[in-house]
């Protein structure tokens, strides 16, 4: 298992080189980021106030920012890729700001949604991402929101196999989560849906529930350039009628937990 300080110079060069496009990533590159992008839209926006302040922790390229800027919401996007916030400064509705999801450089209190979409699965250890999400809790006022993203194991367990059977490392994968050696992506941990919540639980965050994002046709989807719309909405359907159903939801690409504040 790489270290994570092996992690995060190979986040810094995955995310700040010229191979990757996060905005392409979750608009244009598959069907499953368009998916992705507008079911996380969705769950969030059933949860928050109109004219909230967001912080957007690990936010990239500002496509989920700038989108909630377009809202009507106050947000502050933050990343440790000076790459990433120079993109999402083009913008130039939101502020964006280069920080580390362990160590925010917000005051206590100063916003109404935490949002982590990205840094949970980039931190190998269980008590980095205590600390990342009890840092998204102090920045948060009373009664406010969390959300955090994870990748589920089975979906990195698709990705990596590619049907050409089990990757090395496989069964740390499916017991502890663990991030198996070889491939570009910096991947630190991946979880069950159950395990995501113990962790918003245990940060202190209290209505904690954790649903699919993209739902079971997302793993599909990864392989679909052109978005055929009877298609799509359909996919739409499902991932809205199971996103809560235990052991469905770990079938999605991603993972989303929600909690508040107390």
């Amino acid at each position: 298992m790489a270290s994570q300080k092996d992690i995060d110079r190979q986040i810094r060069a995955y995310y700040g080189g010229p191979d990757w496009d996060e905005g392409a990533r979750l608009t244009s590159r598959s069907a499953q980021g368009s998916l992705e992008f507008v079911r996380t839209q969705e769950l969030i926006a059933e949860r928050i106030r109109a004219g909230s302040q967001i912080a957007d922790i690990g936010g990239a390229t500002g496509v989920h920012a700038a989108a909630l800027a377009d809202a009507g919401h106050e947000v502050t996007l933050l990343d440790p890729v000076s790459e990433q916030v120079e993109q999402a400064r083009a913008y130039g509705t939101f502020e964006a700001l280069v920080g580390d999801a362990r160590g925010l450089p917000l005051e206590d209190r100063s916003v109404d949604v935490a949002l982590l979409l990205g840094p949970l699965y980039h931190l190998s250890e269980r008590e980095d991402r205590l600390r990342a999400l009890r840092e998204a809790i102090r920045v948060v006022r009373p009664g406010g929101w969390v959300f955090a993203a994870a990748i589920p194991r089975l979906a990195r367990l698709a990705a990596l196999s590619g049907g050409a059977g089990m990757p090395r490392g496989w069964e740390d994968l499916i017991e502890h989560g663990t991030s198996p050696a070889g491939g570009r992506f910096p991947g630190g941990h991946f979880h069950t849906g159950a395990e995501l919540a113990a962790e918003l639980n245990e940060s202190g965050l209290l209505q904690v529930e954790v649903v699919g994002v993209e739902g079971p046709a997302g793993l599909a989807f990864e392989q679909l350039t052109e978005i055929d719309p009877e298609l799509y909405s359909a996919a739409l359907t499902v991932a809205r009628a199971v996103a809560g159903q235990r052991g469905v939801q770990d079938l999605s690409n991603h993972l989303l937990a929600a909690g508040r504040r107390p």
